[in-house]
């Protein structure tokens, strides 16, 4: 066989040669901004002989700073087929982690959002390999700064040369992204990505069994393209020649709502929190919502009710599936198996809550203290993964020896598999509850609870106990206009729990403090917890 290299280069390519005429929709603060596969080419290759005369080498960081829009697009195309490496930073992370992530990535240049800039600001002083500063903006004049050697995006790009030919010695090994873990404790863990491993995870999105991503989608990702490469969909779609719509600056569940209605969105992609939020919009306003042939869930498991009411009520099919960082992210999708789709639908909606089966190309284990688990759905285990498109380590980081051993990724989640093959997720290693020498799972308590219809968000968290060593504690935000106690909710789990499952307390909150990608922070919420529950016993 041939043995030619899988780059970005390639994908991109494609994506001028075959679908010139297919547009790129970009939501910007001067408004609604179209363009197509072509001029998005030319842009690109202007904005990778710009960086290339800004000095910009093969192996060299450079960071973007930025939402969902097609300015960031140009630079996921740009900066790796240039030979650089592509290093989306979470616009979310705390001072401290900001200035960690970009000096321990050791960016060259930072391409920042004109409205991002202020927070980029606060660590100026801290930086210590950022040469120069690209704003990417819709305004004629830069915004005031405190940065030295600050260029224009759009006339960086004037300068730039739109036939730039990409270098030909990139080999499909080397690096052309990185992102770091939202880090609940201790500093994030830095992430690298080959051509290899993005290429055929993009391939991996296209099957039929997974996301099905193609020509004819309309891809909208809301997850934001500092995570984990916004799940990889922005790659797979250019190489596809899919329609693609960007959702832009802090777009709210309305500008979503909006952006579906009026460019036919197919398939959108966020976590569950996101996705909440869309469904609340839905409800107060009727939306034309036909055009979607999925909403693609993952970050964190997505309770039966939401996965019912996007069915049930909105007629909009449910993409369940499970990823991490360190895999690029696609692990597992939750998808019927043929003779399952004779099933009643509540059977088939408890298989689809689950995070299915592993994806072609990856090989998964769950094992605990004894070995590998029984696939009965019951016996509990850490979920290991090898693939080629599966990192083998953290960039630089002494914590490599904690999470990959013997050749395979050990993820932290707990999660049962079945007969079928399909996963579910217990928990996190350090979110399981252990009362009394049992298991509680955190996880399957908060989606319980997610289904009551006056509960928003729910999230469970251990307490010490001197009796049991810990028991679960219950934090609820209600939806607007909604009322239930305490007692209400707690008849509501009896039936579906063991007794020692049910949370000793039940807490009301405004809102669930989130990691920067919108999982529930648990770490802060049991502080809160143990201090609401010092006051309550004083």
């Amino acid at each position: 066989m041939m043995d030619t290299p899988l780059t970005l280069t390639q994908m991109l390519e494609r994506a001028e040669k075959y679908f010139p005429k297919k547009e790129i929709i970009s939501r910007t603060t001067a408004g609604i901004f179209r363009y197509t596969y072509k001029e998005m080419g030319e842009r690109t290759r202007a904005l990778a002989s710009a960086l290339k005369k800004l000095g910009i080498e093969k192996g060299d960081r450079v960071g973007t700073f930025a939402w969902n829009d097609h300015r960031h697009l140009e630079a996921y195309f740009a900066v790796p087929c240039l030979g650089a490496v592509l290093h989306t930073i979470n616009i979310r992370l705390s001072p401290d982690h900001l200035s960690y992530v970009i000096n321990h990535a050791e960016d060259k240049m930072i391409l920042v959002d004109g409205t991002l800039l202020p927070l980029l600001e606060k660590v100026k002083d801290e930086l210590k390999t950022v040469k120069a500063i690209v704003v990417m903006t819709d305004g004629e004049t830069l915004p005031e700064t405190g940065f030295s050697n600050v260029y224009s995006y759009e006339k960086l790009l004037e300068i730039g040369d739109k036939t730039f030919e990409f270098p030909k010695n990139i080999e499909e090994n080397d690096a052309a992204g990185m992102c770091y873990t939202s880090a609940t404790t201790g500093k994030p863990k830095g992430v690298v990505y080959s051509h290899r491993g993005i290429v055929l995870h993009g391939m991996a999105l296209g099957l039929a069994d997974t996301a099905a991503l193609s020509e004819s989608d309309v891809m909208m990702p809301v997850v934001p393209m500092f995570h984990v490469n916004a799940w990889g969909t922005p790659f797979a779609s250019t190489w596809y020649g899919s329609t693609q719509v960007f959702p832009g600056p802090a777009p709210t569940p309305k500008d979503l709502a909006e952006l579906i209605e009026n460019f036919h969105v197919t398939v959108t992609a966020g976590v569950p929190t996101i996705l909440i939020g869309l469904l609340n919009e839905f409800e107060k306003k009727e939306y034309k919502t036909g055009s979607l042939r999925g909403v693609l869930c993952g970050g964190s498991a997505a309770p039966k009710g939401i996965i019912r009411a996007y069915e049930k009520k909105y007629d909009i099919p449910f993409l369940h599936a499970y990823g991490m960082t360190e895999t690029t992210p696609l692990v597992t999708i939750s998808k019927l198996k043929s003779y399952q789709k004779n099933l009643p639908y509540e059977e088939q909606l408890e298989i689809r809550a689950k995070q299915g089966i592993v994806v072609p190309g990856l090989e998964i284990k769950v094992v605990n203290e004894k070995g590998e688990v029984n696939r009965d759905g019951k016996e509990m285990g850490e979920l290991l993964v090898r693939g080629p498109w599966i990192a083998k380590e953290y960039y630089k980081d002494d914590r490599t020896k904690e999470a990959f051993k013997d050749g395979w990724l050990h993820t932290g989640d707990v999660v049962t598999i079945d007969e079928e093959g399909f996963i579910k997720i217990v928990d996190r290693t350090k979110d399981l509850i252990k009362s009394g020498g049992e298991w509680i799972s955190s996880v399957d308590l908060e989606n319980a609870l997610m289904t009551h219809d006056a509960v928003l968000e729910a999230a469970v968290v251990a307490v010490p106990d001197p009796k049991w060593v810990e028991r679960p504690v219950a934090c609820v935000v209600l939806k607007e206009g909604k009322q239930v106690t305490k007692e209400e909710l707690l008849d509501y789990l009896r039936p579906q729990f063991a007794k020692f499952w049910l949370p000793d307390e039940v807490l009301f909150l405004d809102e669930i403090p989130k990691t920067t990608v919108g999982k529930f922070l648990k770490a802060k919420l049991r502080e809160y917890v143990a201090e609401q529950l010092k006051i309550e016993k004083s």
